[in-house]
Order: structure tokens, then C-alpha cells, then sequence
């Protein structure tokens, strides 16, 4: 029996939620990332019932399996500003409702920014922010994944330590986890480009947060050098990670089953052609 490889992209859902996943499976894709919302609105409506239906109808169709939501780049759960802060936690309850009417099982978020506010005090805030929703959280299977950050700005995440402090503060309460961004990860100063580089991150990882913790990745190359604390995407193997860092994550033992997303620039075209690198990869462990 063959082993499937978990590996998509972030696809387009103009004219509805369920054609991400007709457009994931024009490129070869076995999983997909979407946004269920408009990402820079914060007033959202639920999803109708007609395209949950639709949604079904195209699962079923494309086979595409575990989807990850994209929370809005608006959130902010660590925001030192009452206004924002309230409007993100209102925003990220209704991203899990929409999360849950369509029994999406990853719903994935940047932890936030300090704004003004010391690290620790951002950590706090959004350690409660996550505690706020305990109770809709429980109403489904959505597990949250918190995403490595580049560390640009005053977003918190760039380090594993503040990984580490959400997830033992809301485990048990929460379903929890994390996303590795590869391109957040190289800016944020880990470099990723050799094996080496890789196993030495992947061991420190497990110190300090666990990587049972790990349950996906953002798949992208950076146009920034190392520790640039710069957050842009480049096309893989077309930046400063390379490309023997990719064929490290689709052979290594403790990544090559995990689900991981692209997101680098230039659309289906280029994510079709990456995907099938990436099955290649795989199959020449």
C-alpha cells in the first residue's frame, strides 16, 4: 500500500469555501490551508448552509484530507489595546465557528504582537485570549495551531521559549499545537539550510516545547538572509534556505508524515510544480 504524503497549499476560496478545495486538487494537493473569511474584515457572517453543503459535496469529491484554516492577519490576541483586543477575540470565536460548521480539523493563528507591551505581558494576554474560548472549544474537533513567527515587528512567536509558555499554559484546556513556518523559522535566526541545521532545530524544539506539539508545516524559502527578523516568502529553492532544506523535510522520520502547506508567491502554477518536488523528494529517502 502506498503511503500518502500530506502536502498542499493555501488555494483561492473566491465564490465560495468548497472551491479551495476543487482548486487543491487541480494541483496535485492532498491537503489544503484556506481562509473561511474575508482576512481583512473583522466582521465576518457565518457560513450558510448551502455551501456547507457544497463544502461536503467537494470533501467528498477531491478526497483532500486534513484542511487548515488561516486565522485573520487582523487578529491580534496579544494586543496590549482593549479596542483591538476585544475585536480579536470576538474575530477568533467566530474563525472557530466557521472552523467547526465545516469540521475543519486544524485552525491555524499568529500568536500576536506586543504592541507598546513587554513580551511576557503579550504572552500573558494571549494565553487568556486562548482561555476565552475554552468553552466553544470544546464544542468541536478544531485543534489550534499557533505559528512560528520571523519575529518582525513586535510579534512574539520568533522563539521557541514563547511557544513553549502558551502551549503549557492552556494544554488540557484547549486543543493546542503548533505550525513551523520555514521561512519564519530561517528569519527568525535557525538555520534550516543543512541537515545538520535541521536535526540540531528539530532537538531543540523537543527540549523546549515537544514535538508532539508539531503538527504541521508552512512550506516556503526566504527571500532574507538568516536571522533578517524579515517575514517574505520566496518559492522553494529559490531563496536563502535552499532546497536541500525541503528534501530534509520530506525524508526526516519526524517530518516527512506531517501535513505542510505552501505558501510561497506566484499561485497554482508554481504550487503545482512544488508539490510534485516535494512527492520526489519523498520517494528517494
Amino acid at each position: 500500500m502506498t503511503h500518502r504524503l500530506w502536502i498542499g497549499a493555501h488555494t483561492s476560496a473566491a465564490g465560495g469555501v468548497h472551491n479551495a478545495l476543487y482548486q487543491g486538487r487541480d494541483i496535485g494537493a492532498s491537503i489544503i490551508q484556506l481562509f473561511t473569511s474575508n482576512q481583512r474584515q473583522w466582521h465576518s457572517r457565518p457560513i450558510p448552509d448551502e455551501e456547507i453543503a457544497l463544502w461536503e459535496k467537494a470533501l467528498a469529491e477531491t478526497g483532500i484530507g486534513p484542511v487548515m484554516s488561516h486565522g485573520s492577519y487582523l487578529i491580534n490576541l496579544g494586543s496590549s489595546k482593549a479596542l483591538i483586543l476585544e475585536k480579536s477575540r470576538q474575530a477568533f470565536r467566530e474563525e472557530i465557528q466557521r472552523c467547526q460548521a465545516l469540521k475543519i480539523p486544524y485552525l491555524n493563528f499568529h500568536p500576536g504582537a506586543a504592541t507598546g507591551a513587554s513580551v511576557e505581558s503579550c504572552l500573558q494576554t494571549i494565553i487568556e485570549s486562548l482561555l476565552s474560548v475554552q468553552d466553544l472549544a470544546t464544542k468541536g474537533k478544531t485543534r489550534f495551531l499557533v505559528e512560528s513567527m520571523a519575529g518582525q515587528g513586535s510579534s512574539v512567536g520568533h522563539r521557541f521559549e514563547h511557544l513553549a509558555a502558551i502551549i503549557d499554559a492552556v494544554q488540557g484546556k484547549i486543543p493546542i499545537g503548533v505550525t513551523i513556518d520555514t521561512c519564519h523559522l530561517f528569519a527568525a535566526g535557525f538555520d534550516i539550510r543543512t541537515n545538520d541545521g535541521w536535526e540540531k532545530t528539530l532537538q531543540e524544539f523537543d527540549q523546549i516545547v515537544g514535538l508532539k506539539h508539531l503538527y504541521a508545516f508552512h512550506v516556503n524559502d526566504s527571500v532574507n538572509d538568516l536571522g533578517s527578523r524579515v517575514d517574505r516568502h520566496a518559492p522553494i529553492g529559490a531563496g536563502k534556505i535552499g532546497i536541500e532544506s525541503f528534501r530534509f523535510l520530506m525524508t526526516n522520520q519526524a517530518t516527512r508524515d506531517l501535513p505542510k502547506y505552501l505558501e510561497t508567491p506566484d499561485g497554482p502554477e508554481l504550487w503545482k510544480n512544488e508539490i510534485a518536488l516535494l512527492k520526489k523528494f519523498a520517494e528517494h529517502k
